[in-house]
C-alpha cells in the first residue's frame, strides 16, 4: 500500500495514488458511508494504466481519515468537496479530471461551482443532483427494501467482525444489477479490509446526517466544465431517472449501463475506463 495522511483545513485525510505523476490526474471521489478501497485497487490501476494519475482518498468518516463520534455532524458537503481540493493540493496538483460515485459526484458538483480553476472534467457515476431536499423535479426515491434493509444495522453486534462482514456483504449485494453476477468472494475482501482500515466503522453513518449548503443548491446550470454521466438502469438508490435528469439538465453525455445497479462492477470496468479515457482526453 502507498497510503499517506494529509493535514487538510486541520484534519487528516488519507489517499493513495497509482501511476505516473507527471500524466493528467483523476481525483476519484468515493460516495456514502464507504472509503476508498471500493475504488477497486485493479480499477485504479487499469485507469492509470491507460495514462492518468489516479488518487483516491478516504473521506471524513470512513478508512483512515478523521472520524467523529458515532451520531455527531461536524461538517458540510461543501467542507468535503474543500477536502477534495486539499488532496489536490496536497499532491501539487492544479488542475484534475473529477470523477464522482454517487454522494461523490454531488461533492464534484459543488467542485465544479465552488472551485471551477481546479477541475478539467467532471464524470458523475450513479449519482444525482447536490440538494434538491423538496425533489421539484419528482425523481423516484430510493428502494424500500434498501432503507428496510439498513434499519436493521442497528440490532447488529458491531464487535462481531464476521458478523459485520456478512452484513455489508448483503447490503453489496442488494444494491448489484439484475444484469450483473455479484462476486461474493470480492465483495467479502473488500468489507474486510474496509472493517481492518477503519479509525472508527460505525462513524460511517456520520454521512447520513451530512448537511448540505443552501449556497450550493439549485445552482446546476452554473456548471460550465466538460460533464459524463454513467449511470445503471437497475440503480435502486438513485434509481436511472436521476442519471437521466443530470444528463439534461447540466448538460452532460450519457453513458447508460444496461442492468447495472449502484456499483462500479467489474464487468462494466472496460467500458468505464474506456469513457473516462475518452472523456478526460477533452483538456
Amino acid at each position: 500500500m502507498r497510503e499517506q495522511i494529509h493535514t487538510i483545513h486541520g484534519v487528516d485525510i488519507c489517499s493513495e495514488a497509482f501511476g505516473n505523476p507527471a500524466h493528467p490526474a483523476i481525483l476519484l471521489i468515493m460516495g456514502a458511508t464507504c472509503s476508498m478501497i471500493y475504488w477497486d485497487e485493479e480499477f485504479c490501476q487499469r485507469l492509470a494504466d491507460t495514462g492518468r494519475y489516479v488518487i483516491r482518498f478516504d473521506n471524513r468518516d470512513v478508512g483512515r481519515s478523521v472520524t467523529y463520534d458515532p451520531g455527531t455532524s461536524h461538517y458540510t458537503v461543501a467542507d468535503l468537496a474543500d477536502d477534495a481540493v486539499g488532496v489536490l493540493d496536497a499532491y501539487g496538483i492544479a488542475q484534475a479530471h473529477i470523477v464522482g460515485m454517487s454522494l461523490g459526484g454531488m461533492i464534484a458538483q459543488v467542485i465544479a461551482i465552488k472551485h471551477p480553476d481546479r477541475m478539467l472534467t467532471m464524470t458523475l457515476i450513479a449519482s444525482s443532483f447536490f440538494g434538491s431536499d423538496d425533489n421539484t423535479r419528482n425523481l423516484p426515491p430510493m428502494d424500500e427494501r434498501i432503507l428496510a434493509f439498513h434499519a436493521k444495522a442497528g440490532t447488529l453486534d458491531w464487535s462481531d467482525d464476521e458478523a459485520v462482514a456478512h452484513y455489508l456483504v448483503s447490503g453489496s449485494r442488494l444494491i448489484s444489477g439484475s444484469k450483473r453476477k455479484f462476486d461474493e468472494q470480492r465483495a467479502h475482501k473488500q468489507v474486510t479490509t474496509e472493517i481492518k482500515r477503519a479509525n472508527q466503522l460505525l462513524s460511517m453513518f456520520n454521512h447520513a446526517l451530512l448537511a448540505g449548503d443552501d449556497f450550493y443548491e439549485g445552482k446546476t446550470n452554473e456548471i460550465r466544465v466538460p460533464t459524463l454521466v454513467i449511470h445503471g438502469t437497475d440503480d435502486t438508490i438513485l434509481p436511472y431517472a436521476h442519471g437521466l435528469a443530470l444528463a439534461e439538465e447540466i448538460p452532460a453525455t450519457l453513458l447508460t449501463l444496461d442492468g447495472t445497479g449502484h456499483e462500479v462492477h467489474s464487468d462494466d470496468w472496460d467500458q468505464i475506463i474506456q469513457a473516462i479515457f475518452s472523456h478526460t482526453q477533452v483538456s
